[in-house]
């Protein structure tokens, strides 16, 4: 729960980053790779969460409830980053609708 409270802390000073009137955006700052970043994060937890289950159904692992932990993380995890995308993505289509 940590990992995800830190990816949600991360994403959220993210968030508040945004230029308000008359100021720019903090050098090395970069949305896609902020982006790339939380996909790659929501990427290795998911596969960690499958690495442990797999390990559990093998017999290699009794840490049941590791396991489950781990994949309800991931799911939260996953879960989150379609919420940034969808809140993304309606935002890109606010900014279509503006007239020109």
């Amino acid at each position: 729960m940590k990992i995800l409270a830190n990816d949600a802390g991360q994403m959220a000073a993210h968030a508040n980053i945004g230029p308000t009137a008359g100021e720019a955006l903090p050098a090395g700052f970069s949305f896609t790779q902020s982006m790339k970043d939380a996909l790659d994060s929501v990427n290795r937890q998911d596969a960690q969460a499958g690495q442990k289950m797999n390990d559990v159904d093998s017999g290699k692992s009794d840490d049941l409830v590791g396991a489950m932990l781990a994949s309800q993380e991931a799911s939260l995890s996953f879960s989150m980053l379609m919420q940034v995308r969808n809140k993304v993505m309606g935002a890109v289509d606010e900014l279509i609708k503006l007239p020109v």
